[in-house]
């Protein structure tokens, strides 16, 4: 099956990297592995100059995520990084208050 959307890794890969060291260091081993493979579907699209944050799995806006939800946030040495996971599935990144994330080009 192949996928429109880019992996995050391929984009951001020093969020990734550093994701999986924090998500194993709060003891969530199977998150640090499913993050390597989440897709980037969205960015937040706030507005905000202090948001980064990233969809990676399609939501309808404003609906809550329901039963399964869970937050995850970890403790970066910069800024804030939480994760909304349902169902032990990565739905969106959080990030806010820490330097611009440099993109890298991805070619499809």
């Amino acid at each position: 099956m192949e996928h429109d959307q880019p992996l995050v890794r391929d984009v951001f890969p020093d969020l990734i990297a550093e994701l999986a060291t924090l998500l194993q260091e709060e003891g969530e081993s199977e998150l640090a592995v499913s993050v390597r493979d989440v897709r980037l579907v969205g960015e937040c699209g706030c507005g905000d100059d202090f948001c980064q944050s990233i969809w990676t799995e399609e939501h309808p806006p404003g609906q809550p995520f329901g039963v399964g939800h869970r937050c995850v946030p970890l403790l970066p040495s910069k800024g804030m990084l939480v994760l909304d996971v349902v169902d032990n599935r990565i739905m969106y990144i959080e990030i806010v208050d820490r330097p611009p994330m440099r993109r890298r080009s991805v070619e499809r």
